[in-house]
């Protein structure tokens, strides 16, 4: 039962949402959307440069992020299960505009990151083109385009009805775990016949020296995006499937991202290794499998082909749902809260994969009009890079935010803290400055880092700074203007009555 406390603060959202979209997801639905949102393999493939080390950087970001991280969302999800998970959270912690400033703060990466999925895409079709001696997709505008067709079928898949496209996720879930145990059986079968690993495993090579501390801050980015399923907290069935996603997807995460570099770095030449190149992972398949290497990886970069294609729906759904209770909230025009007749938030999604295609155009179309020949691939990877970079200062940025609303949480709402507390308190604690820093790190370490080397250090964090500061700025003035266009409007017809909700769905 809520305090008084909450009471007061509970959103429309919280009343009304879960008799609008149906209970369809279960523990290992969470599962599959978990890993599809955390686990990016090719990650694999760039902290295997890190040599012996990368095991210890790994182990370390579990310790201090992925679990701290885990601990502190199951508490807030059982606590408040709502739609929309941060901008909940930070709405109880700090009242209506920081919800949705965290909202956004939480929003904005997903979005852009459903570019980079289709970007994943396009390296792995370029892949599977050089495994058999042919280029692929090697003109910005050619890459351009693929990407779009990746956002259409994500938003095409996302308004399906929500158990059909769970259903078509969960496939590829099984599928991509098949492709990432072959991966990392390449590495064992490399050893198996006879060969020596590739990694630096040498003194030199497991030291974490303060070299490669930069490789701590990519296992941080690695990880990030640990609440995300919770966007669509009123749709699981049981809140039980809360403990138990974070806690087995948790499990998978850090199996797959050691089992996949351990593979890597029996099989790969160290030199590519050390280039940070994600085709490093086909590779070692190829590699590690001698005479047969060639058609498993083939079918590796199919399935993995395959995962970046439906994750693209993942990330467009899940963070749909943001847009959806900002709609139902008033904090954006009531438009946002419309659902289609698979009761999915249809306008929310079209909103979002609108602005993910017109990234996707600055990037890899625009280029064109400021650079000829050779010029316009490197001005697209510029353009591209950094705008990944700064969405990754933002959700880290998100991921401070939450690690102090459970403190703020528990100190608020002591009585529903008391009723689902799954940890002492001082390891909520404990949780909060270890994340806190852990965070901060990923921030740092992306605007110490230049991600092409085409830009200059000096450069690079300074239009960092200018696009993030701007995303922010930008994400203030939209909660304004929304708050402005919502006291011209009707409240939607959702948020009027909590009976004249759409009953709950039975499935």
């Amino acid at each position: 039962m809520a305090t008084a406390a909450s009471e007061k603060d509970v959103l429309i959202s919280e009343r009304v949402a879960g008799g609008i979209l149906p209970k369809v997801l279960n523990s290992f639905d969470m599962v599959a959307i978990f890993v599809a949102i955390v686990l990016f393999v090719s990650n694999a493939a760039v902290v295997s440069g890190a040599g012996g080390a990368a095991y210890i950087f790994w182990i370390v970001g579990f310790l201090t992020f992925l679990i701290p991280g885990a601990i502190v969302t199951g508490q807030l999800g059982l606590m408040f299960p709502g739609e929309g998970s941060i901008y909940v959270w930070t709405h109880k912690a700090f009242g209506k505009f920081w919800g949705f400033f965290a909202g956004f703060c939480a929003w904005w990466p997903g979005v852009l990151v459903m570019v980079a999925t289709g970007a994943a895409v396009v390296t792995l079709i370029t892949q599977l083109g050089s495994n058999h001696n042919q280029t692929w997709l090697s003109e910005p505008w050619e890459q351009g385009v693929v990407i779009l067709l990746v956002i259409a079928f994500s938003m095409v898949l996302s308004w399906l009805r929500f158990r059909a496209a769970q259903n078509l996720v969960n496939v590829i879930f099984v599928a991509y775990g098949g492709a990432i145990l072959l991966v990392g059986l390449a590495g064992l079968f490399w050893l198996i016949n006879g060969n020596a690993p590739n990694g630096d495993f040498t003194a030199t090579g497991w030291a974490p020296s303060s070299d490669k501390w930069t490789f701590y801050g990519l296992v941080i980015l690695a990880l990030l995006g640990i609440e995300v399923p919770l966007n669509m907290g009123v749709e699981i069935r049981n809140t039980r499937s809360i403990t138990k996603y974070l806690f087995w997807g948790s499990i998978v995460v850090m199996a797959a991202y050691l089992f996949s570099t351990f593979g890597v770095q029996m099989t790969v030449p160290r030199a590519v290794q050390l280039s940070a190149n994600p085709a490093a992972i086909g590779a070692a398949v190829q590699l590690g499998f001698g005479a047969a290497g060639t058609v498993l990886s083939d079918i590796v970069i199919v399935v993995f082909i395959g995962f970046f294609l439906f994750n693209t729906a993942v990330y467009n759904y899940s963070f749909g749902r943001l847009l959806f209770v900002s709609g139902l909230d008033q904090r954006l025009p009531a438009a946002m809260s419309k659902v289609n007749k698979n009761r999915v938030p249809w306008v929310a999604v079209l909103v979002q994969s609108i602005i993910a295609a017109l990234v996707a155009a600055i990037s890899y179309f625009l280029p064109y009009l400021f650079a000829g020949g050779a010029d316009t691939a490197t001005l697209s990877t510029r353009v591209y890079d950094v705008l990944q970079a700064a969405v990754t200062v933002i959700w880290c940025i998100s991921m401070v935010i939450l690690f102090v609303d459970v403190v703020i949480i528990r100190s608020k709402y002591q009585e529903q803290f008391n009723q689902t507390q799954l940890a002492p308190s001082w390891a909520f604690y404990l949780c909060s400055l270890i994340g806190l820093v852990a965070s901060a790190v990923g921030i740092v370490v992306t605007f110490l880092n230049p991600w092409t080397t085409s830009i200059a250090e000096s450069d690079w964090w300074e239009v960092l700074l200018v696009i993030a500061l701007a995303s922010l700025v930008v994400g203030a003035i939209v909660y304004f203007i929304g708050q402005a266009t919502v006291a011209r409007s009707s409240p939607p017809p959702a948020a009027v009555d909590t009976s004249g909700a759409a009953p709950a769905a039975s499935d």
